[in-house]
């Protein structure tokens, strides 16, 4: 969530947007361009593709200005309209034929206990992500999960979306996000395990 950190006060941006002045439309471009690329990098694997879905988001964040009440900050709609604009592009693509997600899942013997077992570690994804240590390492095994898996993730454990909001973006029950989701970090948590076990011995 690294837009709700961004610069608290942007009324006279905000004044100049809602006027159609060119100039605070390029402000905000210049302003928040940087972390924009950052969300929608997470969502789609091409720099191409994460570019474009920030160039959309900029024109729908320009075309709907005026509609913007001001109750939350301006870098949080922004991030709101750009994590969209991020899903709107992966239902585009053409489908693929994505990894089966049971191959990453943690394997059990026929008496219930995992073949190899788990080591106790408790930080989220999004903690992991802040040890620079680690930090490539996370970012590769989340994007090892198959994109319907990654998304949910990305959405509900780094963008931090509540459920009810994540199953409205996808289109899907909530019942959906807590299944796919429960999934999702138990193939990130095996994918993980062999480099935790050095990081937290």
């Amino acid at each position: 969530m690294e837009l709700s950190q961004a610069a608290p006060n942007d009324s006279a941006l905000l004044a100049g947007l809602r006027a159609g002045n060119a100039d605070a439309f390029e402000e905000l471009v210049r302003k928040y361009m940087p972390v924009l690329l950052r969300v929608a990098r997470r969502f789609l694997r091409s720099e191409e593709d994460a570019r474009d879905a920030v160039q959309d988001a900029f024109i729908s964040a320009f075309k709907s200005i005026r509609d913007f009440a001001g109750q939350s900050q301006l870098s949080t709609w922004l991030h709101r309209i750009v994590v969209n604009s991020s899903l709107m592009k992966l239902r585009s693509r053409k489908r693929h034929q994505e990894e089966e997600i049971e191959m990453l899942l943690p394997r059990f013997q026929d008496d219930g206990h995992q073949v190899e077992p788990s080591i106790p570690w408790t930080e989220t994804a999004e903690a992991l992500l802040q040890r620079a240590e680690l930090r490539e390492i996370v970012r590769a095994a989340i994007d090892r999960l198959p994109e319907t898996y990654r998304t949910i993730l990305l959405l509900r454990d780094i963008e931090e979306l509540s459920p009810e909001e994540t199953a409205s973006a996808l289109g899907i029950s909530r019942n959906a996000v807590k299944v796919r989701l429960h999934r999702a970090r138990q193939a990130l948590r095996a994918l993980l395990d062999p480099h935790m076990r050095g990081a937290i011995a």
